[in-house]
């Protein structure tokens, strides 16, 4: 009897990630101690999607805890990852000044609320993050699998 064809395609497209702030800092930042987890994820990641507010906030804390050449490092380490750079526009920041209203018992950044929205337009299902506020909408962080 021949060998039933799998079901399932070997090139199956592996679903997205959210990728936040935490995460960026946490791989290049040798001394976090999620540095060595993050490392290993970025070495083989599946499609990864963040947000300009993301890279923004993570250019900042480089810059408020190192000095501007630590900054223009991260800048260019992010410039060579594979990330999709979600647009941010009108429609999102309304959505997510709606989120920070929902969430108001928490402290929940435009950034958070912005990326917990695209994990809900976007179906996403993977946080990586150390920040627990991406989790309010029950989209589990990596450093919780």
């Amino acid at each position: 009897m021949p060998a039933r064809k799998s079901t399932k395609s070997s090139t199956a497209k592996r679903s997205e990630a959210y990728v936040d702030t935490s995460a960026l800092i946490a791989f290049a930042d040798r001394s976090d101690s999620y540095h060595s987890l993050f490392r290993r994820l970025f070495s083989d990641p599946p499609p990864l999607v963040t947000t300009p507010l993301v890279v923004a906030e993570g250019h900042g804390w480089f810059l408020r805890r190192y000095d501007t050449a630590k900054g223009l490092q991260f800048l260019s380490m992010v410039e060579t990852m594979p990330l999709h750079m979600a647009a941010v526009g009108e429609p999102e920041q309304r959505t997510a000044f709606a989120l920070i209203r929902k969430y108001s018992d928490q402290e929940v950044t435009l950034t958070d609320a912005i990326g917990l929205h695209l994990m809900a337009v976007r179906r996403i299902r993977i946080c990586w993050s150390t920040d627990y506020h991406l989790g309010l909408t029950k989209v589990p962080l990596v450093i919780h699998l």
